[in-house]
């Protein structure tokens, strides 16, 4: 019911910024366009911006595509926010090619840009507000190092083409596993793609290959770099019986992936701060505009989650935000 609530208050919130222009009373108003609208992780981003623009008295407005693979309409909300004359946009690039030329123009047109959780091949921003992805990629290769001391044969599913902060994960976890020389990677150059349905076809053939005659599964680790992965991969694993037979650690949190925790079909997650990411990219924006100076780079943290430290009330917050607090009608 909960989710169910959010879900709502969120097509709420997206009908009503579609239909409301930038203000023309001199209210700051800043566009803020994520990689998507559908997971949890953007969700909880729109939570952290609403919660700082409340707090700051600016205003923001929350679009961008359905989709995490849809570029050309992510590119169009850019070029429509720029012939808007928003205040500044807070972006999180879909593709690091893809938005670099829509970024120079929206400089050009003297609107400040602020990236977060996935960098740009460009430096024409005010500051990137975003987790150290590729630490969080070798923690979770480190994670699943200490789950098998003896090494084993691991398969990591990749999340999507051009994609910054899933591919600094995955350089991340290659390389704390490439410093071990006991452990055999199977299978490294696979994409699962932006939504659920697509992934779970993906990991599924996958590990077929590595199905036996009895039904088992010869791989001994997986890593999943993304919410919708990881969430795909943990269904092919339960949907043959092999969840909790493997050791298996995702990225991202949303109630689904915390349930498979607790339940140990999933042994670790490494979690961002998303509510934070959106607090500090509005809150950001709003210093530069003001004049102040803010930081080039801005880490927002990532740590690995197991069940034996996820009941913790720090980490709990971040398994559990209380996204509509801020998501409301």
């Amino acid at each position: 019911m909960k989710n169910i609530l959010i879900s709502l208050a969120m097509v709420a919130t997206a009908v009503s910024a579609c239909n409301r222009a930038p203000a023309g009373d001199g209210t700051t108003t800043i566009a803020v366009i994520p990689k998507g609208t559908s997971h949890v992780f953007w969700q909880s981003i729109h939570a952290g911006a609403e919660k700082a623009a409340q707090e700051l008295g600016v205003r923001i407005v929350w679009r961008g595509p359905l989709r995490e693979d849809e570029r050309a309409s992510q590119i169009s909300e850019v070029e429509g926010f720029i012939t808007r004359g928003v205040s500044g946009i807070v972006l999180a690039p879909l593709d690091d090619s893809a938005l670099v030329a829509p970024v120079a123009d929206a400089v050009r047109a003297k609107i400040p840009v602020v990236i977060i959780d996935s960098s740009l091949k460009s430096s024409d921003y005010v500051s990137f507000v975003a987790t150290d992805n590729k630490r969080g990629g070798m923690l979770a290769g480190e994670g699943l190092a200490n789950l098998l001391p003896n090494g084993g044969k691991i398969v990591m599913i990749r999340y999507a083409e051009g994609s910054a902060s899933t591919t600094e994960r995955e350089e991340g976890f290659l390389e704390a596993i490439g410093a071990r020389s006991n452990f055999l990677m199977l299978s490294t150059n696979q994409y699962g793609g932006a939504d659920v349905e697509g992934a779970y076809k993906k990991s599924e053939a996958v590990l077929n290959r590595y199905k036996t005659a009895d039904g088992s599964l010869a791989v001994d680790g997986i890593f999943a770099p993304n919410e919708s992965v990881t969430h795909a991969m943990m269904r092919v694993l339960e949907d043959n019986a092999w969840a909790g037979k493997v050791k298996f650690i995702g990225f991202d949190a949303s109630d689904t992936l915390v349930k498979g925790l607790s339940d140990g079909h999933i042994d670790g997650l490494v979690v961002q701060d998303p509510v934070k990411m959106g607090y500090l990219g509005v809150k950001t924006m709003v210093a530069h505009l003001k004049g102040e100076p803010v930081e080039k780079r801005i880490d927002t943290g990532v740590q690995l989650v197991t069940r034996g430290t996820m009941n913790d009330p720090a980490v709990k917050d971040l398994l559990h935000p209380d996204l509509s607090r801020w998501l409301k009608p």
